[in-house]
């Protein structure tokens, strides 16, 4: 299968933590669907200490793997919400 785009699209989304609502990251998201993975390569900033835990309410919200060939972070279901 073909890799990500690196550049990827332009429109970038937050993401946050739906127990306690911190901002986890911003993002490069591409098409309209729901958050189901983060490219790690894509996030434009990330405000977390520990890959895939909030900083806040110590969650784990997503866990790591590789799709495509390309790390990322898999997202848990109902862990997350994007604006």
């Amino acid at each position: 299968m073909a890799k990500p785009n690196k550049k990827g699209p332009s429109k970038t989304v937050q993401i946050y933590c739906v127990k306690c609502r911190t901002l986890l990251y911003k993002y490069r998201k591409g098409g309209k669907g729901s958050l189901v993975k983060c490219f790690i390569e894509r996030i434009v900033d990330n405000y977390t200490t520990e890959p895939c835990i909030c900083p806040e309410c110590k969650g784990v919200f997503a866990r790591e793997t590789i799709i495509r060939g390309t790390p990322a972070y898999k997202m848990i279901g109902g862990k997350v919400m994007m604006k």
